[in-house]
């Protein structure tokens, strides 16, 4: 699939996710972590699209190693930026990072981001979990 279309399908994608967020009352105002993956099964290749993602000035964690269900092996990292929950600001931090992985040959793979109460702190799934687990028990 072409950069066009592939960066139309994740604008597309990066409205439904905002709108999503935002509908089940995650706070509008707040600086969100945002987490964009990139993977592929060649680390030589992953770790130069790391280095270009810092250059663009994300934050850039250590690359895994990931065993797929089918027993291949990928390697993966995340891209991090903190800023607005805001489609514009999404779009073009996509766009930039779709044409670094297609230089690089490796794969964008989205975007992610944790819900945000209404005192301003990320709420994780394993938070989630845990209240899950503590309405069991009582």
């Amino acid at each position: 699939m072409s950069i066009e279309r592939l960066l139309k399908a994740q604008k597309q994608e990066n409205q439904e996710i905002v709108d999503a967020i935002l509908g089940d009352g995650s706070h509008p105002d707040a600086d969100y972590t945002i987490e964009h993956h990139f993977s592929s099964t060649n680390f030589d290749r992953l770790e130069k699209a790391a280095v270009d993602a810092f250059k663009s000035g994300f934050e850039v964690n250590d690359a895994e190693e990931m065993e797929l269900e089918d027993g291949s092996v990928i390697y993966c990292f995340d891209a991090v930026a903190s800023h607005k929950l805001e489609v514009e600001l999404l779009d073009k931090a996509c766009e930039a990072l779709l044409t670094l992985a297609a230089k690089q040959k490796v794969d964008y793979d989205g975007w992610g981001t944790y819900f945000i109460d209404e005192n301003g702190d990320e709420v994780r799934d394993d938070e989630f979990e845990d209240e899950d687990e503590e309405d069991i028990i009582h």
